[in-house]
């Protein structure tokens, strides 16, 4: 590898730091979006209701089921 004159190192080394920091950019973004539940929900709200009342459906189910056997005993 031929060597580099200081100025070739400076000149690279801030070259980096731009490209790291638009990717640190970008990624806080990234997690901003995804992180973002209330989008999410607004988003995916019918899959949301559905999963909630299936989620309700097994509980009960699980509840009234425990209920009748401690009944019987």
């Amino acid at each position: 590898m031929p060597e580099r004159s200081p100025e070739q190192i400076r000149t690279s080394i801030e070259e980096t730091r731009r490209e790291l920091a638009f990717s640190v950019n970008d990624l806080r973004a990234k997690v901003t979006e995804i992180t973002n539940w209330r989008r999410q929900l607004s988003q995916n709200r019918q899959t949301a209701l559905v999963g909630a009342v299936v989620a309700g459906f097994v509980i009960g189910g699980g509840v009234a089921a425990t209920i009748s056997l401690i009944r019987r005993r």
